[in-house]
C-alpha cells in the first residue's frame, strides 16, 4: 500500500516547489504547520505559552507563538470544553529536565498563571516509563491538555496525540493522505513522523471521541507547497473536504487554505507555503447603551422598577483602587479591558475548568468594563488613610492562622464556611455566580445575590431606629427612594463580616439607579471612623440579562466535605511536622 501510494503521489506531482527550489518528481508531502486553539483572550494566551512553554512570539503577529517548528495560533471563540476526550486529546512538549519543570510549575500554582497540574493515581506529578521517557500532564488555563516529556533527542514541540476507535487505521490515514512516515517512537509507540514532529494515537474505548471543532484544540494544520495539486491527489483517496482550496476572506496572504475531516472527528487545515493566518475580528460584545433621555420604568404602584436578573460579569476585573501607575487615563481601551478581565479570571480559577467561569469571554453578552477602578471618591481612586488607632490595632494583632493550619472551623473565614461575604463583599463581582435578582412589592424590595444565595428583604417605608441594638451578619437595612435611586443604609453589623478591616461601627450606604434599559449603576459608600480617616465610595455597573442568565443553586461545600478535608489536612501537616521534629531530636 505504501509503495502504491508513493507512486500515485509522484505521478500527480511531477514538479512542486520545495524549500524554494523546483525539484522534479518530488512528493507533495505535508509538514506540521500549526495548532489552532480557541480561547477567550489571545494576549494572555501568548504570554502564558511564552512563559511556561518557552515559545516565542511570531514576527509581525500578536496571536501566534512559535514552538520549535510548529506554530500555535490563538483565536477568540466560544468553546464547549477542553481538548481532552476529543479526536486530538492533547499536544506534547519536550523539556530537558522534567522534574525541575514540574517543580517550577507546582511552585507557581493555579493562581496567577492558571497552570493546572494533573496527578497520576498515586499522586505523583511525573512518571518514568522505562525505555521511553519521563512524562507529566498539565492543562493551560483554557482547557488544552498538554503532555510534558523528557526526550533529549527532540526538545520543544514534540507530538500531537490523537484519540481513535482504531488507532492503526487512523495512523495509516495520516501517513497516506499527508505523507507522514509510519514509525515507532523509541521502539514502543506506533506513530507517524512528520519531519521531527510525532503524531501518536491511543485507542478510545468510551464510545467515539468528541469532534475537535468547538473545543479548545479546534483543528490542526499541515502545510504543502501546492495545495491544488495536493487536493487533487487527496480526492483520489476519497478524502472528505469541508472546504475546498481557496483564499479565505481576511487572509493575510494569497496562500490557499482547505479543510479536511480526518478520522475520529479531527478537523484538519491544509495550507500553502506562505500562509499567515486570517485577520480575525475582535470579539466585541454589547456595550452599555446610551443613557440620553432614558426614562426609568415604573411599577404599578409608581415606584422606579428595578426588577429583573442582573449580572456583574462585565465588572469582573475592575480593581478596587486605581493603580499608582495608572496615569491620567480615564478608562481602558476595549482590548486592555478584555486582557485585564482574563488576568482576573486566571488569578482566581483555583483549578476550576473554564466551564465554571462565567466571565470567560464569549459566554458573556456584555463587553468587559473599561472602568479604571471602583473607587470614585476620593477622586484619586485610592482608599483614604487608615487612622492611627487602627494602625496600632493591626500592629498588635496576633498572626492570622492560615487555612492549612486551621484548628477549628472558626479559624476559617465566613466565606470559606459558606456563611456570608458580608454586605460589601457580597455585591462584588467574581469569576462566577455574579447574578443579582431584584423583586419589588409595595413598600418592600428583595435583593438576592447568587453567590451563597444571600437575600435581603428591605423595607422602603419610613422606620425609626436600627433594631434596638440587635446586630447581625448583614446588619439592619433601611431603604428609601431619592428620585429614581434606591438608597439603602446598613448599620448594626456584628463585626464578623469585616471588609478590608472594617469594624462593627461601619455604616454602608448603597445606591441603585437604572441608567438605561439594561444597566443598573451600583454605588456604595463606606463610613467607618474607627478605620478610615474619611468615607470612601466605589461604583460599578450591573447588566440586565433576563433572557440568558438564571440564578442557580449555590451548594458550596456539597455536604461540607470541604470543611472536613481542610481540617483533616491541617492535622496531617501537624503530625508530619511533629514526626520531623522528633526525628531531629
Amino acid at each position: 500500500m505504501k509503495c502504491r501510494t508513493t507512486i500515485e503521489k509522484i505521478s500527480t506531482n511531477l514538479f512542486i516547489l520545495l524549500s524554494g527550489l523546483a525539484i522534479p518528481f518530488a512528493v507533495s508531502a505535508a509538514t506540521p504547520h500549526h495548532i489552532h486553539i480557541a480561547l477567550s483572550n489571545t494576549s494572555e494566551a501568548v504570554n502564558w505559552y511564552q512563559e511556561h512553554l518557552d515559545c516565542e512570539l511570531a514576527a509581525g503577529r500578536d496571536d501566534v507563538v512559535i514552538c520549535g517548528n510548529t506554530e500555535i495560533e490563538f483565536f477568540l471563540g466560544r468553546t464547549v470544553g477542553g481538548s481532552e476526550g476529543t479526536g486530538v486529546d492533547h499536544i506534547g512538549f519536550s523539556v530537558p529536565d522534567l522534574d525541575a519543570k514540574m517543580a517550577e510549575l507546582e511552585s507557581v500554582g493555579v493562581r496567577g498563571s492558571g497552570v493546572r497540574l494533573i496527578r497520576f493515581d498515586d499522586g505523583a506529578l511525573v512518571r518514568d516509563i522505562p525505555g521511553l521517557f519521563k512524562i507529566a500532564f498539565i492543562t493551560d488555563p483554557w482547557g488544552t491538555k498538554i503532555e510534558l516529556v523528557q526526550d533529549e533527542e527532540l526538545l520543544g514541540f514534540h507530538h500531537i496525540h490523537l484519540n481513535s476507535v482504531d488507532p492503526g487505521a487512523a495512523l495509516d490515514w495520516y501517513s497516506q493522505v499527508l505523507d507522514g512516515e509510519r514509525d515507532i517512537l523509541k521502539g514502543m509507540l506506533e506513530g507517524v513522523l512528520f519531519d521531527d514532529i510525532w503524531l501518536l494515537a491511543t485507542e478510545y474505548t468510551d464510545g467515539r471521541p468528541g469532534i475537535t471543532q468547538g473545543r479548545t484544540i479546534d483543528h490542526i494544520g499541515f502545510e504543502v507547497a501546492d495545495l491544488d495539486a495536493a487536493a487533487a491527489r487527496m480526492n483520489q483517496l476519497d478524502v472528505e473536504f469541508r472546504q475546498e482550496p481557496m483564499v479565505p476572506d481576511g487572509a493575510r496572504t494569497d496562500a490557499k487554505q482547505a479543510f479536511l475531516l480526518g478520522p475520529d472527528g479531527v478537523m484538519i487545515a491544509v495550507v500553502e507555503s506562505g500562509w499567515a493566518g486570517i485577520e480575525e475580528e475582535e470579539f466585541v460584545a454589547d456595550s452599555s447603551e446610551s443613557t440620553v433621555l432614558y426614562v426609568v420604568p415604573r411599577t404599578p404602584w409608581d415606584e422606579p422598577d428595578l426588577q429583573g436578573i442582573w449580572t456583574a460579569d462585565a465588572a469582573h476585573g475592575i480593581p478596587l483602587q486605581r493603580g499608582v501607575d495608572a496615569g491620567e487615563a480615564g478608562e481602558l481601551t476595549p482590548e486592555e479591558a478584555a486582557a485585564r478581565r482574563e488576568r482576573g479570571t486566571l488569578n482566581s480559577i483555583w483549578g476550576y475548568d473554564r466551564e465554571w467561569r462565567d466571565t470567560t469571554l464569549g459566554y458573556v453578552k456584555t463587553a468587559p468594563s473599561t472602568q479604571i477602578a471602583m473607587v470614585v471618591d476620593p477622586p484619586n481612586g485610592q482608599l483614604p488613610e487608615t487612622t492611627a488607632a487602627y494602625k496600632q490595632v493591626v500592629a498588635n494583632a496576633p498572626p492570622r492562622i492560615p487555612p492549612q493550619r486551621a484548628r477549628t472551623p472558626v479559624d476559617l473565614g465566613t466565606y470559606v464556611r459558606c456563611i456570608t461575604r458580608g454586605p460589601v463583599g457580597m455585591m462584588m463581582p467574581s469569576i462566577y455566580n455574579n447574578g443579582l435578582q431584584i423583586i419589588q412589592s409595595p413598600g418592600n424590595i428583595a435583593i438576592q445575590k447568587e453567590m451563597i444565595h444571600e437575600t435581603r428583604v428591605i423595607s422602603t417605608e419610613p422606620r425609626e431606629g436600627y433594631g434596638d441594638g440587635l446586630k447581625t451578619w448583614l446588619g439592619d437595612s433601611h431603604g428609601r427612594w431619592e428620585g429614581d435611586t434606591l438608597v439603602v443604609e446598613v448599620r448594626n453589623l456584628n463585626g464578623r463580616t469585616s471588609y478590608l478591616g472594617s469594624s462593627e461601627e461601619m455604616k454602608l450606604t448603597q445606591r441603585f439607579t437604572r441608567t438605561g434599559p439594561n444597566t443598573l449603576e451600583y454605588q456604595f459608600t463606606v463610613e467607618d471612623p474607627a478605620v478610615w480617616t474619611e468615607p470612601w465610595t466605589g461604583m460599578f455597573t450591573f447588566v440586565k440579562d433576563d433572557s440568558q442568565y438564571e440564578l442557580v443553586e449555590y451548594a458550596c461545600h456539597e455536604g461540607n466535605y470541604g470543611m472536613t478535608n481542610t481540617l483533616s489536612a491541617a492535622r496531617t501537616i501537624d503530625a508530619r511536622e511533629a514526626e520531623e521534629a522528633a526525628n531531629e531530636e
